[in-house]
């Protein structure tokens, strides 16, 4: 049997297309009839399962050209397609929306790669193909989506131009390695990441992005902050480690500077840099910190490869960090204390070196940071 096939046929789809729905009749109409074409010229059985919370006549119109409608018990977009995915039984899934943007006539050239082996998912990429008149604002054609794409590729070693085509096909296998679980617009974001981060081969094509028929349901900048909040809580390494300590590589020379009076060129480092030496080598110690805690409680997607935060999350105990705290409170404190001393036996009259008492000080914060770092560390740990 080439074609749709209904959920109690006996034939197996080789293809489910999934689509998401909401309030989309004015398209999915045209979707299914397209669908239903690529099927034809790859003369293979398939299924078209929409993932529905609509309120008009789009599950109707569905039902009525043979889509197999199911309607999840939770709302957003990334749950609709995980819940579709339940029900899908084809070797091969596709993904797109039902807004006419994505031409499902375009199936054969997706399925290619997967199909022959040569990837694990092949997406359509609209920026490297063509975006016709109006299909995409501006903003996101030439700011939002290259800027998150980067991210995706940086962080997460996705090797795309388009990370967030909605136009996917992937072997149904490929789900039981991607550990998905957003129910947001994120759920895109999260597919790519997840795939990048367990080395799974991803193909692109260029496609052509067509104006979406009805009305726009997402909002662009909420979206868009959703996904980029969602990448950086599951890199900590980018969001936490580095900037951590690169702060604090950068505090501790600045001290060093100010302490040896070494100077570069014609620039001598006194006791502004010093106190600039000290914040940033505080504050980084922190950032630096939460990397680590970030990635012993909530085992983010991309866990951080630095060696210091690997050292730190498979080695480093409470009695390490307590111990290493200490030693460093100690040793500021003893300094205070010596230049305490000796103020009192000048009568109050010498006062100690203010470059050495802000390295001694800083040591002092930075123990008592570390000796509860390391107590925090423990308890998220457990």
């Amino acid at each position: 049997m080439i074609g749709l096939v209904q959920a109690d046929s006996e034939t197996e789809p080789v293809i489910s297309v999934v689509i998401p729905t909401l309030n989309e009749e004015e398209g999915i109409g045209e979707c299914i009839e397209r669908v239903q074409n690529a099927l034809a010229e790859l003369e293979l059985p398939g299924e078209v399962i929409i993932s529905d919370s609509s309120t008009d006549q789009t599950p109707e119109i569905a039902r009525e050209m043979g889509a197999i409608v199911v309607e999840p018990d939770k709302p957003g977009y990334g749950y609709a397609y995980r819940y579709a995915f339940e029900h899908a039984r084809g070797e091969y899934i596709i993904i797109g929306d039902a807004d006419t943007t994505y031409d499902f006539e375009e199936i054969p050239r997706l399925l290619e790669p997967v199909r022959n082996g040569e990837a694990d998912m092949c997406m359509g990429s609209r920026l490297e193909g063509e975006i016709r008149d109006g299909a995409m604002p501006p903003l996101h054609e030439h700011i939002g989506n290259p800027l998150l794409t980067k991210f995706l590729n940086v962080f997460y070693d996705a090797g795309v131009s388009d990370a967030h085509s909605g136009f996917r096909v992937f072997r149904r296998d490929v789900l039981d390695e991607l550990d998905l679980k957003t129910t947001g617009m994120e759920f895109a974001s999260e597919m790519i990441m997840e795939a990048g981060a367990r080395d799974l081969t991803i193909a692109e094509r260029p496609i052509v992005y067509h104006e979406r028929e009805g009305e726009a349901t997402l909002d662009s900048f909420q979206d868009g902050w959703r996904h980029v909040r969602f990448m950086l809580l599951n890199a900590p390494g980018y969001l936490f480690s580095v900037p951590g300590m690169v702060m604090m590589g950068l505090g501790v020379l600045l001290m060093g500077l100010s302490l040896s009076g070494i100077p570069i060129g014609s620039t001598s480092f006194g006791p502004h840099s010093m106190v600039g030496g000290s914040l940033l080598t505080l504050v980084g110690a922190q950032i630096a910190a939460f990397g680590v805690f970030a990635t012993v409680s909530s085992d983010p997607i991309r866990a951080p490869t630095d060696p210091v935060t690997n050292w730190m999350v498979k080695q480093v105990r409470l009695e390490h960090g307590a111990t290493a705290g200490l030693l460093v409170f100690s040793g500021g404190v003893v300094y205070v204390a010596a230049m305490g001393a000796r103020w009192v036996a000048s009568g109050f009259t010498q006062l100690p070196l203010l470059l050495a008492d802000i390295a001694a000080m800083t040591a002092v914060v930075l123990g008592i940071q570390i000796v509860f770092s390391a107590f925090f560390m423990s308890a998220v740990a457990e």
